[in-house]
């Protein structure tokens, strides 16, 4: 995953820029207590990131591979942010 699509597939997750304020606030556990912006800068892969924040929202593990999936697609595909549990 390339940095630009780590930010596509943060858009896509969470619209209407909540993913960018997730990049910058949530602490991510698996990342050693760093948020991703954090993670990017100390030059954690942007795929290990992603990994982290659909586990740290409780996402579906198909979610994981959401930066794969053509946009023109995503009608068929469900693509949901809310938490499994």
């Amino acid at each position: 995953m390339k940095h630009t699509e780590f930010w596509a597939v943060l858009d896509r997750a969470f619209p209407d820029g909540r993913g960018r304020a997730l990049a910058q606030d949530l602490v991510l556990v698996d990342l050693g207590n760093l948020t991703a912006q954090e993670a990017l800068t100390a030059g954690v892969a942007p795929i290990e990131i992603w990994k982290a924040i659909v586990a740290a929202m409780d996402l579906p593990q198909s979610h994981v591979y959401l930066h794969r999936v053509d946009p023109k697609d995503l009608a068929k595909w469900q693509v949901s942010v809310t938490p499994t549990r």
